[in-house]
């Protein structure tokens, strides 16, 4: 059993699962129709991410793991996300900022994963490209949309920024299981990311008429189970059927 992988491959399934979680919240509560479809349908894309990923982790536990138990039956600190997947969505602009940051580090991240040595994780990446491509496009527009909006909807894409970049940069600071995957060819050296993702995030921001952050402190340690309080409250609501009576089936 090669744990070094099982972590990696964890740490890619509960990226999609939280951050999908938190946009499930959003499901009838977007500003307008056409939107809560578009949102919902993302939710549903990165929870088929995570699907894939969990059932790879637990092929390679063989334990008897299966998608479900690893999803609703791991604590907090057994769970690898990233913090920003799990902060609260916000008003509009931070969830879709948050999207937007998400998901061009996720392109990049696909990008390279498809051509792992690991053929399971290079095919799930490889799938998962054209989705990842729509929400990069989807996401964007809307930061550009708000941020060279009206005076309220830049204001609120600001405090947007102000609120999230903390946590950029936990996309880009490798945690062991990252590197050792990375040396092994089978995962992806974040560090190599980060520029192309601050050209890309710049370019858009310009557009946006935003200003690109300047270098600042980074939250961290969501890869390695160190969360916020608030992935305790995801959990709780993600968890609690399962929990409270184990082995239900539809």
């Amino acid at each position: 059993m090669n744990q070094t992988l099982i972590d990696y491959t964890l740490h890619l399934a509960d990226n999609a699962l939280i951050i999908a979680q938190r946009n499930a919240e959003l499901c009838a509560h977007s500003p307008i129709l056409e939107q809560d479809i578009a949102i919902t349908n993302i939710t549903l894309d990165l929870i088929g991410q995570s699907r894939n990923f969990y059932q790879y982790s637990a092929v390679l536990k063989a334990d008897g793991s299966t998608e479900d138990s690893l999803a609703y039956l791991r604590d907090v600190r057994a769970f690898k996300n990233c913090l920003i997947t799990e902060i609260p969505n916000g008003d509009w602009g931070q969830t879709i900022l948050r999207q937007y940051f998400f998901s061009s580090f996720q392109f990049l991240l696909f990008q390279q994963l498809q051509h792992s040595k690991d053929e399971q994780l290079a095919a799930i990446a490889t799938k998962s490209l054209k989705e990842i491509t729509y929400h990069v496009r989807w996401s964007s527009e809307w930061v550009i949309r708000l941020g060279d909006g009206t005076e309220e909807s830049r204001n609120r894409m600001i405090k947007a920024i102000d609120a999230l970049w903390t946590y950029t940069g936990e996309f880009f600071i490798p945690v062991e299981y990252e590197t050792k995957t990375a040396l092994e060819g089978f995962g992806v050296d974040v560090t190599t990311l980060k520029k192309e993702w601050e050209e890309k995030v710049k370019a858009v921001f310009e557009e946006a008429t935003l200003a690109f952050p300047e270098k600042s402190f980074y939250q961290t340690g969501g890869k390695t189970g160190v969360h916020t309080e608030q992935l305790g409250f995801i959990l709780s609501d993600l968890q609690f059927l399962q929990r409270a009576y184990p082995g239900a089936e539809w």
